[in-house]
């Protein structure tokens, strides 16, 4: 389990520029000094962070990537994912949108027609406001600046008061043990509900996500009724998602 710990420490850097042992062993309570320090060591190595006397440092480069890096790369397979998404969507429904680079390669092939669309996604808005046959509602919350995300209590509380025909979610990583995974434990909460809540939900990954781990589960395979990737899975996925009953496009 030390790639959901590692991955946990460096989600908890993205945000700081210093964080002391004491901080990263409140983090990880249940592992040893010694382990937590082996832990610090590898993400040193990897140049995520700088391992300093009674601490660790944020180097530039750590942390998720900027939404704006994340936007201008893998655009082929998100333009791929965007058509087949499209093909699910039906005139006259609630289609809830999670934040991300991929759900906003789906909004930006939509074309505009009768819809009633909620999202996450802060910067959505200049995509949404052309569409002049849309509903649009953005969700409050607490904003993440490195995806643009809104989660949080006032988040969960709005998701809670609508129905959802259709949810998009958007996926960091996914195994076959720890189901579909994320970096953060609001967007976390706001993925789960959203699949809860939505009459059919869509789980939205390019292939390099499949074998990635991210230190949070919001779903399992069998939770989704979709999922749609840029490229044909592995053949023991398939057969999973069939078991399933969850379709692959």
């Amino acid at each position: 389990m030390y790639h959901i710990r590692r991955e946990k420490i460096r989600e908890y850097m993205a945000d700081r520029q210093y964080a002391s042992i004491r901080e990263l062993k409140e983090l990880c309570p249940d592992i040893t000094l010694m382990t937590l320090h082996r832990d610090l060591d590898a993400l040193a190595r990897d140049g995520q962070v700088v391992k300093l006397r009674g601490g660790i440092r944020a180097v530039k480069q750590s942390g998720e990537p900027s939404f704006q890096f994340r936007e201008t790369e893998n655009i082929g397979p998100k333009s791929v994912i965007a058509q087949k998404a499209v093909g699910v969507i039906k005139e006259g429904g609630s289609v809830f949108f999670d934040a991300g680079t991929t759900t906003l390669a789906v909004i930006r092939a939509l074309p505009d027609i009768n819809l009633t669309v909620i999202t996450t996604g802060a910067n959505f808005a200049n995509e949404l406001q052309r569409f002049s046959n849309m509903t649009v509602y953005m969700c409050c919350g607490a904003l993440n600046r490195a995806n643009m995300a809104l989660s949080g209590y006032s988040t969960l509380g709005f998701l809670d008061g609508i129905n959802i025909d259709l949810g998009f979610v958007g996926v960091s990583g996914f195994t076959e043990e720890s189901g579909f995974t994320c970096g953060k434990e609001g967007e976390m909460q706001v993925k789960k509900l959203v699949i809860q809540k939505a009459r059919k939900s869509v789980a939205l990954m390019d292939s390099t996500k499949l074998t990635r781990l991210m230190p949070y589960t919001f779903a399992r395979l069998e939770d989704v009724d979709y999922v749609i990737l840029d490229e044909a899975p592995p053949e023991p996925f398939l057969r999973a998602a069939e078991k399933s009953g969850v379709k692959v496009l």
